[in-house]
């Protein structure tokens, strides 16, 4: 039944590329806005298996230190604040396209915990560069190669030189979404894990920007 439903949830997205850059991206702000309708609807801050992806990508980082971390694609933050807490001394930033998920990520103290802004990275690459950039569970909402090569431009564009850029996305799916990537900028790849001991699997593949 999943495969049937993410199956449906792939043409429906591929459908929603073919209006163009533009109109994708509004349709895709009112459906993940009309989405997070109710709090965490995906689960992302309790699932069992949403805590274990997000171990194991942690567990792939290589042991060096982070000044600044983007999150593209954070929902209502829930890896975003494990990030921040993994790494207490990075300035630690969330991005996604919907509002009402990021109203709900930020912390209601001013001035603590991670910041939260408005982006669609296929439209425009962020405003800043990291050191590290993480893309989870995003890229098969985008559908055409157009928008795809975009998307991967853009996060390239957003890792500082010597930085990482991290995609987590399901296996075997993953790898054509590492083409895009490799296709689209100058990085290599420096680890690749792939999990294949769930019902869902999943791999975290990180790249290093060119020097």
């Amino acid at each position: 039944m999943h495969r049937v439903l993410d199956r449906c949830h792939r043409t429906l997205f591929a459908a929603l590329s073919l209006l163009g850059v533009r109109g994708q991206g509004r349709l895709l702000h009112w459906y993940f806005d009309w989405w997070h309708r109710r709090p965490d609807p995906w689960r992302l801050a309790v699932d069992d298996y949403e805590q274990f992806k997000y171990a194991t990508t942690l567990g792939q980082l290589p042991a060096r230190p982070y000044r600044r971390i983007l999150d593209v694609g954070c929902s209502e933050g829930a890896f975003t604040h494990r990030l921040a807490a993994a790494y207490p001394h990075a300035d630690v930033t969330g991005a996604d396209i919907s509002e009402r998920a990021l109203a709900r990520a930020r912390t209601p103290v001013p001035g603590t915990g991670p910041r939260f802004v408005r982006l669609n990275i296929v439209t425009a690459p962020p405003a800043d560069r990291f050191d590290l950039v993480f893309c989870a569970e995003l890229l098969y909402y985008l559908g055409r190669p157009r928008q795809l090569r975009r998307a991967c431009a853009h996060l390239a564009a957003a890792v500082a030189p010597g930085g990482l850029l991290v995609l987590v996305h399901p296996w075997p799916e993953a790898r054509r979404f590492c083409a895009y990537l490799e296709a689209a900028a100058d990085v290599r790849r420096v680890t690749e894990h792939v999990e294949r001991g769930t019902g869902r699997p999943f791999a975290v593949s990180v790249y290093e920007a060119a020097a």
